[in-house]
């Protein structure tokens, strides 16, 4: 019987004119014969996959993968602090308003949100970082099952958890990461609104998009493509002459409003940020344009290479499949080809830098389109063996690599210090009591210290820098200092340390000290570092600076002890 049903499928491939190799061909009668009579261990996966269109399957495969990679990042990390993306995040969304110095706003109100529920501690953002990238993944199902249904949908899931976008892009939130969730959301909303014209769809297309924008201006690309998507479909005629796209334009200017007025009245930083990273070098932009086409090919290339392994020889029918897209589809094309060339082409002619991580959010429109624009059955067999694969990647980096991760940065230690935050900040904290007796107020110096102080310390001082002024080393201004301030520097960062140094010279009276802090992870000593802080106290409402301080002023005044 097996012998006759492979004369069978080989001549089926014959007329087709797609003769696979032998190992292809062994593939192909493996997964048929595996999905009439599956192993015992494959029946529990193949019922998940069944629950796919009840309603249970996807939510269960995020919901375990935001569990394992939260818990990757909690082993991984536990000797460490969080990065200092996250901490600056979280520093901006202490105060709210409709636009910061840096970055559109939506990281910081994403931040504020969370810790308005959660309590301020690692574990907390590392969930918020990995549930931001779950999130994601159900709006790309909600693209995806535009055009496919049952176990494909799942395969699209999965192939996008093997790339880097979804763990350890998003692990380091910020503005770039906070992208991956918008995106997908906002492509989802405006294939809607295409297809379907309605007023509803289009006010949800023209909020998704602002939203997009307010997370990084980046996404300038993605509303461009949109609009290169329509014009280029043959529906074009139908959808410009319809209200749809005029009301998502209107909608998507009023919800940024608040955000464009801000621009208006505070000189628009965000975009004095943003250019200076055009360096106006053309043959450098050259090699950017080139290293940002590498960089996402290698971010999606093990799945590349599984789907090559799933398709086999079918590979062959590429060419029909795209010539026979549905309109969905190809629309969906048009949108992931804008994503690519607008970007490459604006760097070329701007002259810009052009980093492939700005765009790892828009890898989902690659995997939709091969996996759903395939155009014969896909096997059950392969869905269950590429979760097999996926589960043990991430068991693997749970049970194996974490561990190995957090004890080499113990000894190692990061560069930019993350193993010393909480001690440094805990401990800064305690000589400020100590010196004062009142809580501290406002910190900064090193702006990952800083950031890290505000986080740490029991009480959450404010980051005191103005962030127009964060890379320039300003002398805080003098009310600044009468009402208390600190500042932390590494002892080994020269520049922290003469800015140090200027400000002692500001601020008069003040105590400088010097400690040594040393990692630690599951009771092992890791490595050391030295850490340079410096205090202003509060003066009193008389001008007198407080009794205690005083009597440190002058031995401190001579530098560290």
């Amino acid at each position: 019987m097996v012998r006759l049903r492979a004369s069978l499928s080989l001549s089926r491939f014959e007329s087709l004119d797609l003769i696979p190799l032998p190992i292809d061909f062994a593939f192909q009668a493996m997964a048929e014969r595996s999905d009439r009579a599956p192993a015992r261990w494959r029946k529990p996966l193949l019922r998940w996959l069944d629950g796919v269109e009840a309603g249970w399957g996807v939510p269960l495969l995020i919901a375990c993968f935001v569990a394992i990679w939260t818990l990757y990042l909690a082993v991984a990390y536990a000797g460490g602090g969080l990065h200092p993306d996250t901490l600056e995040a979280w520093t901006l969304g202490r105060n709210f308003a409709w636009g910061y110095h840096k970055h559109p706003p939506l990281m910081g109100w994403v931040a504020a949100s969370w810790t308005a529920i959660f309590p301020i501690s690692d574990w907390s953002l590392q969930l918020m970082a990995m549930a931001n990238a779950g999130l994601a993944l159900v709006f790309v199902d909600l693209v995806s099952r535009q055009f496919v249904t049952g176990h494909k949908r799942i395969l699209v899931l999965l192939l996008l958890m093997l790339t880097p976008a979804y763990q350890f892009h998003a692990q380091r939130f910020n503005a770039n990461s906070v992208l991956l969730a918008t995106w997908p959301l906002a492509t989802w909303c405006f294939l809607r609104a295409f297809e379907t014209r309605n007023t509803f769809w289009a006010v949800a297309a023209g909020c998704a998009t602002a939203l997009a924008m307010a997370g990084k201006y980046y996404s300038v690309f993605l509303v461009a493509s949109f609009a290169f998507a329509a014009l280029a479909h043959p529906a074009r005629r139908a959808y410009f002459t319809s209200a749809s796209p005029w009301i998502s334009v209107v909608t998507g200017l009023a919800v940024l409003s608040p955000h464009l007025y801000w621009l208006a009245t505070t000189g628009a930083s965000t975009f004095s940020y943003a250019l200076v990273h055009a360096n106006g070098n053309t043959i450098g932009s050259l090699g950017e344009a080139k290293n940002f086409v590498l960089g996402l090919g290698a971010a999606i290339g093990v799945s590349a290479v599984l789907w090559v392994f799933i398709a086999g020889a079918r590979l062959r029918q590429l060419p029909a499949d795209f010539a026979a897209m549905s309109p969905g589809l190809r629309l969906l094309f048009y949108v992931a080809i804008g994503t690519i060339v607008l970007p490459v082409l604006t760097s070329l002619a701007m002259g810009t830098d052009l980093p492939s991580l700005w765009a790892l959010q828009g890898l989902f429109l690659f995997v939709v389109l091969i996996v759903c624009g395939a155009r014969y059955p896909v096997e059950r067999f392969y869905t269950v063996n590429v979760t097999v694969i996926a589960a043990g990647v991430a068991l693997a980096a749970v049970l194996v690599a974490a561990p190995i991760h957090a004890v080499y940065r113990n000894i190692h230690g990061y560069e930019e210090g993350r193993n010393f935050y909480g001690l440094a900040a805990n401990e800064l904290t305690r000589q400020w009591r100590e010196l004062t007796g009142e809580p501290l107020g406002a910190v900064s110096g090193d702006d990952s210290l800083a950031f890290a102080t505000a986080f740490y310390s029991p009480d959450h001082p404010h980051y005191a820098r103005p962030f127009e002024y964060q890379y320039r080393w300003g002398v805080p201004r003098k009310t600044t200092l009468e009402r208390g301030w600190a500042a932390l520097c590494f002892l080994d960062q020269d520049d922290c340390g003469r800015w140090m140094e200027g400000v002692s010279s500001r601020a008069g009276n003040y105590v400088r000290r010097q400690f040594t802090v040393q990692a630690s992870l599951w009771g092992r000593p890791g490595v050391t570092r030295d850490v340079v802080v410096l205090m202003v106290p509060p003066r009193a409402s008389d001008g007198a600076w407080p009794e205690s301080a005083a009597q440190d002023f002058s031995a401190s005044k001579r530098g560290p002890e």
